[in-house]
């Protein structure tokens, strides 16, 4: 595959302005469906909005194709750029000849072929997205401390019991989901959203060239499974199929998914099939930022999916937080011993990759938060990718270390995370009482969470001992 230019990208801009200044194809062709509460949203960077009931009982494509969607449209056709899409504009106002994510994401491959069709046709026409992803339910073993009741029935569980975290965001209010809308329809109810999708399915699915399900906890689903078996049944080799997992649900749903990613991957039922899973430390460090979580099963369960499916291809996400930090060498060591062991040599297929983005929400988990005695631990855990990096010059290609990619995520955490607490960086009083606000805050969360979960910070976080210290002092 031919790599993008600057210069491709700006003729499609180019033709995407031939329309109006605010056109882009995700909104026509890429859409995200939490069915638990019956919420959707096309990219990631507009706020998620209610699909009305009486909507899509009419019309289940209204899962997608909602009349507030059809207005967003017809705004990016007749020339205008709608408020929600404003990440793009403020990119875009800077004047640099930076590419907003408009463009971006109207060069993937599964929008690009649809520029003229999208244009052409009349703005409430009901589109069929070829690029899908899928919340079937909020049912969920976790209870992670960035997640949220609306996204784990685990959570939902603790906070109806005991309310929400008091800190000063009150964390996990119920009050707030409530007021958007966001509250799920419980797992053992009936949901009009599931029944709507699975009536739209076997027309969607024929369009489909990526879609992904996600959570809560998928393999706790049966709808998941359900998709599997029409995957199976109705091979899609233009399909991008993908999962979002935590490897840790009981065994038997473990070896049920084996027997369909076994089918799917061997006998080429899709184009590309990948698992997703989360973790963002090692040992007992990841099981309490991850509550609920076995780390050995969780690598035991990522092996036996590489060793039982050949072929098979995880991302790890890393979620990077405070917490991440004391344990994240040691969990980067057990990643490459992965990619060390089930690599293939002189092939192109490697059976993992790490993915590291930094935690922004709640805000005092973040490690911006931090000190600035603990930035020598990031550095050393760059040093560490750095050490093992893939395909060193004096070696053939064996995809058996990390990649540059990964290891940039990893160091521009360390850049930014160096700056904010460079003696350099004169930073306003503002920002200062944020950081004290955000110190406490954490205390506060630690503090709840072991009265709660019978779980203790300072034990299972020795090196973070005088930062918690610090954060109970603000």
């Amino acid at each position: 595959m031919s790599r993008t230019t600057d210069g491709d990208l700006a003729q499609l801009k180019q033709q995407l302005d031939s329309t109006g200044p605010g056109m882009c194809v995700a909104k026509w062709k890429q859409v995200t469906m939490h069915l638990q509460n019956g919420h959707t949203h096309s990219c990631h960077h507009p706020i998620s909005h209610h699909v009305p009931l009486e909507e899509v009982l009419a019309n289940p494509t209204a899962l997608h194709n909602t009349n507030f969607k059809k207005q967003q449209r017809q705004q990016m056709l007749n020339g205008q750029r709608p408020k929600e899409c404003d990440y793009c504009w403020r990119v875009e106002d800077q004047g640099n000849g930076s590419f907003s994510d408009r463009v971006l994401k109207s060069n993937e491959y599964w929008a690009r072929p649809f520029l003229d069709d999208v244009t052409t046709k009349p703005w409430d026409h009901d589109v069929a997205p070829s690029y899908v992803e899928v919340s079937f339910g909020n049912a969920c073993n976790f209870k992670c401390s960035y997640c949220s009741p609306h996204i784990s029935s685990k959570w939902m569980e603790e906070i109806q019991q005991h309310g929400a975290y008091p800190t000063s965001s009150r964390f996990n209010n119920l009050d707030w989901i409530r007021e958007q809308n966001l509250m799920p329809i419980p797992n053992n109810q009936e949901n009009p959203y599931v029944d709507a999708f699975w009536a739209w399915w076997p027309r969607m699915y024929d369009s489909l060239m990526h879609f992904r399900i996600t959570g809560g906890e998928p393999l706790l689903n049966k709808n998941t499974f359900r998709v599997l078996d029409h995957v199976i049944d109705n091979p899609n080799t233009n399909l991008d199929l993908s999962i979002n997992t935590n490897m840790c649900v009981p065994k038997e749903l473990i070896d049920s998914a084996i027997e369909r990613f076994k089918r799917i991957v061997g006998e080429n039922k899709v184009k590309k099939f990948k698992l997703f899973t989360s973790a963002e430390a090692q040992g007992a460090q990841a099981e309490y930022i991850r509550y609920g979580m076995d780390y050995n099963q969780w690598l035991d369960n990522i092996v036996r999916v590489l060793q039982a499916v050949p072929g098979m291809e995880f991302t790890v996400m890393s979620t990077y937080n405070i917490m991440s930090i004391p344990s994240y060498q040691r969990f980067l060591a057990d990643m490459l011993e992965i990619k060390q062991n089930y690599k293939k040599p002189d092939s192109n297929y490697t059976p993992l990759y790490v993915d590291i983005p930094y935690l922004r929400y709640p805000h005092n988990q973040t490690i911006f938060n931090m000190t600035q005695d603990l930035l020598p631990m990031i550095e050393q855990q760059v040093s560490y990718m750095y050490r093992n990096q893939e395909q060193p010059d004096w070696r053939p290609m064996v995809h058996d270390g990390f990649f540059k990619h990964e290891i940039d995520k990893l160091k521009r955490i360390y850049y930014v995370a160096e700056y904010i607490f460079s003696p350099d960086n004169d930073m306003d009083d503002k920002k200062r009482a944020d950081i004290a606000n955000n110190r406490r805050d954490f205390a506060l969360f630690v503090d709840e969470h072991d009265r709660r979960r019978g779980t203790n910070f300072v034990k299972t976080f020795p090196e973070l001992e005088d930062f918690y210290n610090l954060c109970r002092s603000q």
